[in-house]
């Protein structure tokens, strides 16, 4: 499947935005010379600079050109984007150092996230990530035995597993995320190269299917020196409102 246009646009800017090319606070192109520069009409233009918004690069306006408001790329929430595509969107190269896969019996909290009984089966995998070669996220995520057990077979040191997963026939529904701070343990210390005791932002994250059947929980740990998180959020205009609106205009 080839890329979408507006995913080529959008990862030509911010390539060209992280080679410093343009400066915070600068002007990008106007839609009308990008659509020039890359061929295309308004629509992937549009969309590249909401997923460069998204991600907290560039500012947009109404009636004025998108400028430039960071050099740092932020993994977004109101999208899931896995840390391989989300790396690579970046500029970035993703790695992974496999620590360990196991099947054993489910511990908490991951056995209340996935409706678990305290007996049940699951496969666990502690997986190292990293940025550039730089160790940025230590990655502890549970799945139910029918999903995790698809992983055994695979080097999931190659592979980013949610496409992996996904070209199986595994959907990702939907997802819920919960943000928060915590000291670094001993394993996160010793594989992100960084002091016991250390901050660490946490997501954890639990997915559902289309049936609605919980399937995954991870307990991702970054550092916050190497990622940050936007969350972007969207006023719901009421209709009557714009009717308002258009009536003031």
């Amino acid at each position: 499947m080839s890329e979408p246009r507006y995913e080529q646009v959008a990862r030509e800017l911010r390539l060209r935005i992280l080679r410093r090319e343009y400066q915070v606070g600068a002007s990008l192109p106007s839609e009308s010379l990008l659509c020039a520069q890359f061929g295309v009409s308004r629509g992937p233009v549009r969309q590249a600079l909401a997923m460069l918004k998204n991600e907290g690069l560039v500012t947009v306006s109404r009636g004025k050109p998108a400028a430039v408001r960071s050099f740092d790329a932020t993994q977004t929430l109101d999208t899931f984007t896995p840390f391989t595509q989300w790396a690579r969107l970046t500029g970035r190269s993703a790695g992974s150092r496999t620590i360990e896969v196991a099947r054993r019996r489910v511990s908490e909290p991951a056995r209340v996230a996935l409706g678990l009984d305290a007996d049940d089966f699951v496969v666990e995998i502690l997986r190292l990530r990293l940025l550039d070669g730089e160790p940025t996220m230590l990655e502890r995520s549970t799945y139910l035995e029918s999903i995790g057990s698809l992983l055994f077979d695979v080097d999931t040191d190659a592979i980013s597993i949610t496409d992996f997963l996904v070209a199986r026939g595994v959907r990702f529904e939907s997802m819920r995320h919960v943000l928060d701070a915590v000291a670094a343990n001993g394993i996160d210390a010793d594989n992100l190269a960084i002091e016991r005791g250390s901050p660490l932002l946490r997501e954890n994250r639990t997915s559902w299917n289309g049936e609605g059947v919980a399937f995954e929980f991870a307990d991702d740990r970054y550092r916050p020196d190497r990622v940050a998180f936007s969350i972007v959020n969207a006023r719901t205009i009421d209709p009557r409102d714009a009717a308002d609106d258009q009536v003031r205009r």
